[in-house]
């Protein structure tokens, strides 16, 4: 196997009919499905899409219940425009706030309202309804443990990624 930035790469490339791209191709299915419908539950229920009520649950689980806006971007897998627009939304409804880093005046953050963490809560439970009805009962706990099992392998290969040392724009010991 050949090595690229640290990951291993087999020495030929799968056809397209090999039996093993089946396992790929349930798991772009299942994924695309799965979010796509707890995307509309959280919409229909409280006019949330899952990527505001994820960067909401990043917040929420913050120190603080801010973070820097890169780092945002970063855990709620947009870019930063992306984040930018997300976060314009959150911020216009009352759920978050917007401010320069304290630490660093290049830099923003986003911290959550107590409007915010109130929307969160509520939501959560559309939310963890849907992941019990569409993931943990339909998935037996063994099949279960192999998909965590396989996920972890899939992100150790890909290189977890550092942690964000300065998540917050908080002055040291505040």
């Amino acid at each position: 196997m050949a090595t690229e930035l640290g990951v291993a790469r087999p020495a030929t490339v799968p056809a397209p009919d090999d039996a093993r791209l089946g396992a790929w191709r349930a798991f772009l299915r299942a994924h695309a499905r799965l979010l796509r419908r707890l995307d509309e539950e959280l919409q229909a229920e409280h006019g949330l899409s899952l990527a505001e009520y994820d960067a909401l649950l990043q917040l929420a689980h913050a120190p603080e219940r801010r973070l820097r806006m890169s780092v945002l971007a970063e855990r709620v897998l947009l870019s930063r425009s992306g984040i930018t627009r997300l976060v314009d939304r959150l911020e216009g409804s009352g759920m978050v706030a917007r401010s320069a880093c304290v630490t660093d005046a290049r830099g923003a953050e986003a911290s959550l309202t107590t409007a915010g963490l109130d929307r969160l809560r509520a939501a959560s439970r559309t939310h963890l309804d849907g992941v019990e009805r569409y993931f943990i009962a339909p998935v037996s706990d063994d099949d279960r443990a192999a998909v965590e099992r396989a996920a972890n392998g899939i992100i150790d290969g890909l290189g977890r990624g550092a942690p964000a040392l300065d998540a917050s724009c908080l002055p040291e010991g505040g």
